[in-house]
């Protein structure tokens, strides 16, 4: 073993063990796997920086471009009306006509985008039906990953694979050479869903108002000032008691006025503050500042709604700028107008000291926010929005213009007319140049960090196969599975590759297994393309935990769901889908011949 081998694998283990445990984002381990190849000589800064430049970057960017010029026209507000209709007559075709939609929609959409903008639909559709959403958002995350098996547009690991594919000198897939097994999948996810997941899927969440559903009740009171109290007079930000009590004024009633304060909002004699804060140092406050305790009422979303702002939850999506950051850190109230009352992080459910806690991809959070900055959150991607005010407006023309362009792009890609980067390169300049979506827009609506993984795990991807690691890799997997057939080869990339995804970004884990894959169906003379269609579908098929795919990632906060639910429901749709790959993936891609 040569050292830059040594070090290539030394450094690969670091990058999956720095992904498993999420020390640090995806994207910046991706850089310093780049980085440290660039400084140790093994790759040159053209091949390391090359991944920038690469077709599958270039291709995914302008995917996130197209779905948000469509999406962002309300082109997919229909299903959700059809979703309220047929609920009134069917909870079951509802079901299955959502999970039909969003998997024809993830065809050629980005899915992830699908799902950002299909959870405030399901989350009106359960609410007006009296649905836990619990039953609708996983059955939406998995039906997004069934459709993206379906073409080579349908996820980015598709769209990296192929660009591997080219330049290992394959052909690249084409654009529905996906879809003879594909479809298969699509089918019996939904028939697993439909029948045996929907009744294992707990009902952890229920109707109600989202003062209920955050457990806020115990935490919200009134305060009646004196004449004589020592915060008269005192700003927000001047007030020293309500910093010690970590108090937070949510209102103040000034007669027959609501208002909304600010830092510099000053308070008057008898205000009735509506505040938020562990109510074990309320009574100590209520003595402190000469205030009296309003009366004992059940609390409503109303409440601490005004005719100018209104609570609702909040999701921290992919791409925020609020991930990885502390509420200290990032200042919401400040920067973006927004009062983060309670935080769901990691499934548990925190009302007191959040600002320390740091905010992960999936946390959801209930705000209280100016109906004038909504517009301005969704666009910047700050939040995804839970409710009816993360749904954007219909806009016909708009809309026309983004389907006509979408339907273009996926044309001319299939019957060759076009590369898929070249095709998905102008679709984006023309939904600019339609003004479906501003430049600002677009360069908002791209993941920047899923570009930098991809390139940082391109520069890795190129590292294996200079230096050798990847056939060294290769001949380890011959010699432990190959005397049990080349099936079992199969057999093992998918479930190599599954157990992968469960706990790391799919996109890093096809950026290592398949130049591992190619090498070793060219040291057996066999069909490499076996061999990458087993790693791309298994890819796809991380049911079993929340972290393992992005949507699933988005679904986790607000469907209330714990760990063990993605195990319950999505192992024996896994091992399933296991067993489907490794019996028909030989016989859509002979091994041989």
């Amino acid at each position: 073993m040569t050292w830059e081998v040594g070090f290539v694998l030394g450094l690969t283990l670091v990058a999956v063990v720095l992904f498993v445990t999420e020390k640090f984002s995806t994207d910046v381990v991706a850089v310093l796997v780049m980085i440290a190849l660039l400084v140790s000589g093994i790759l040159t800064p053209a091949e390391g920086f090359n991944g920038f430049a690469n077709p599958a970057t270039i291709t995914v960017g302008a995917m996130f471009v197209l779905s948000a010029g469509l999406f962002r026209a309300g082109a997919v507000n229909f299903l959700g009306r059809a979703l309220r209709r047929l609920a009134r007559r069917s909870s079951t075709l509802m079901l299955l006509v959502m999970m039909l939609g969003v998997g024809v929609l993830s065809f050629f959409l980005n899915n992830t985008a699908t799902v950002a903008i299909l959870i405030p639909v399901t989350m009106v559709v359960a609410q007006r039906v009296s649905t836990s959403p619990s039953k609708l958002l996983m059955p939406l995350s998995f039906a997004s990953m069934f459709g993206g098996m379906c073409t080579v547009l349908g996820t980015s690991t598709n769209i990296l694979a192929s660009s591997m594919a080219q330049t290992a000198g394959l052909e690249p897939f084409g654009m529905f050479e996906f879809s003879k097994l594909g479809l298969i999948f699509f089918a019996v996810g939904v028939i697993y869903m439909m029948t045996v997941g929907r009744k294992i899927i707990p009902e952890h969440r229920t109707a109600g108002d989202l003062t209920q559903t955050f457990g806020l009740g115990d935490y919200l009171t009134e305060l009646q000032l004196h004449e004589e109290s020592p915060l008269v007079g005192q700003s927000l930000a001047s007030a020293p008691l309500l910093e010690e009590f970590d108090i937070e004024v949510l209102q103040i009633i000034r007669g027959k006025d609501t208002l909304r304060p600010t830092a510099r909002t000053e308070l008057h004699k008898h205000d009735l503050l509506r505040i938020k804060g562990d109510l074990r140092t309320i009574n100590e406050l209520k003595e402190r500042a000469q205030a009296t305790l309003g009366m004992h009422m059940k609390w409503q979303d109303s409440d601490l709604e005004s005719k100018d702002s209104k609570l609702v939850e909040a999701i921290v999506g992919p791409g925020s700028p609020l991930t990885g950051r502390s509420l200290v850190e990032s200042n919401p109230r400040k920067n973006y107008g927004v009062s983060v009352l309670a935080i769901r992080h990691h499934g548990a459910l925190t009302h007191g000291e959040l600002q320390n806690i740091k905010l992960m991809s999936g946390d959801t959070l209930l705000i209280e926010v100016p109906d004038s900055r909504i517009a301005h959150l969704i666009q910047q991607r700050v939040f995804l929005l839970a409710s009816s005010a993360g749904i954007p407006r219909f806009d016909g023309a708009k809309a026309a213009k983004g389907l006509v362009i979408i339907v273009s792009v996926v044309v001319s890609a299939a019957f060759g007319w076009l590369s898929i980067a070249s095709a998905a390169a102008t679709g984006a300049l023309l939904i600019v140049l339609s003004r479906c979506i501003s430049m600002e827009e677009a360069y908002t609506a791209i993941e920047w960090n899923v570009l930098f993984l991809l390139a940082g795990m391109l520069a890795l991807s190129v590292a294996m196969e200079k230096t050798g690691t990847s056939a060294m890799l290769a001949q380890g997997i011959i010699d432990v599975f190959g005397t049990m057939g080349p099936v079992a080869l199969v057999a093992a990339f998918f479930g190599v590759t599954m157990v992968l995804t469960a706990v790391m970004s799919n996109q890093a884990t096809v950026a290592l297994l398949i130049p591992v894959a190619i090498t070793t169906a060219y040291s057996l003379d066999a069909n490499p393309r076996t061999f990458m269609f087993a790693v791309m579908f298994a890819a796809s098929s991380s049911f079993m935990t929340p972290v393992g795919y992005q949507t699933n990632t988005m679904i986790y906060g607000p469907g209330q769901y714990r760990f063990k639910d993605f195990i319950r429901v999505g192992t024996p749709l896994t091992l399933i889908f296991w067993v489907l790959g490794t019996l028909l993936i030989p016989w859509f891609w002979p091994l041989y011949g």
